[in-house]
């Protein structure tokens, strides 16, 4: 199976592969916007939001595509470009339309789960943080906040948008030392609504034609 939302996570989210943590340089307002934006993730039920998946080189996008994302404390479902992926709080499904195919696996712990949390707490493993302004992003009034790593981790820097009004994150670009870029842009953010009780779950009824592989 082509294995599009593991590009996607570890392409945005490698952040955890930088822990050395003793040099790091952390401004006091980035810290205190991220820890904000992070309690008021952590309090919602659940959250749900649309975003644009951007790839490309240097400073260019050059490739979107849409996706959803929700989440409930520690369960989430992601779906972009045909391919969907459940984490039930035990195992994680990749379902791809196209191949008709499905992989379970247990999470080993070393994988980057794509969640919101993934970008604005992985400062503390690594990054130097610097609190850059305002900018206005996608029409929101924007807290910028920069994050370089503090040793050689394949990514040259990070740059978070946050909207302060709200404890929410805006856009993510990172910038990787191979010149590519990769984008989150969140819009259309809503929490705590009332969910199916199987939104988080697996029912092999419905892929009856579809290969299942167990990792």
């Amino acid at each position: 199976m082509k294995n599009i939302l593991q590009k996607i996570i570890i392409g945005t989210a490698t952040f955890a592969f930088a822990v050395n943590v003793n040099a790091q340089k952390i401004d006091a307002k980035a810290k205190s916007l991220l820890d904000a934006v992070a309690q008021q993730y952590k309090s919602k039920n659940n959250i749900y939001f649309k975003f644009i998946y951007g790839t490309g080189s240097g400073n260019k996008v050059t490739k979107t595509d849409p996706g959803i994302f929700y989440s409930a404390k520690d369960k989430y479902k992601l779906k972009i470009m045909g391919t969907e992926q459940i984490f039930d709080g035990n195992k994680i499904y990749n379902i791809s339309a196209e191949d008709q195919e499905v992989t379970v696996a247990k999470p080993t712990g070393n994988e980057q789960m794509f969640s919101p949390l993934t970008y604005i707490e992985e400062y503390k493993k690594g990054y130097n943080v610097k609190y850059m302004g305002k900018l206005a992003v996608n029409g929101v009034n924007s807290d910028y906040i920069l994050l370089t790593p503090t040793k050689k981790n394949g990514i040259r820097e990070v740059k978070l948008f946050i909207n302060d009004a709200k404890k929410q994150l805006v856009k993510l670009e990172q910038f990787s030392t191979d010149n590519s870029v990769s984008v989150i842009a969140i819009s259309d953010y809503k929490e705590n609504q009332n969910l199916s009780a199987d939104t988080f779950t697996f029912d092999k009824n419905q892929y009856k034609n579809y290969i299942v592989t167990e990792l």
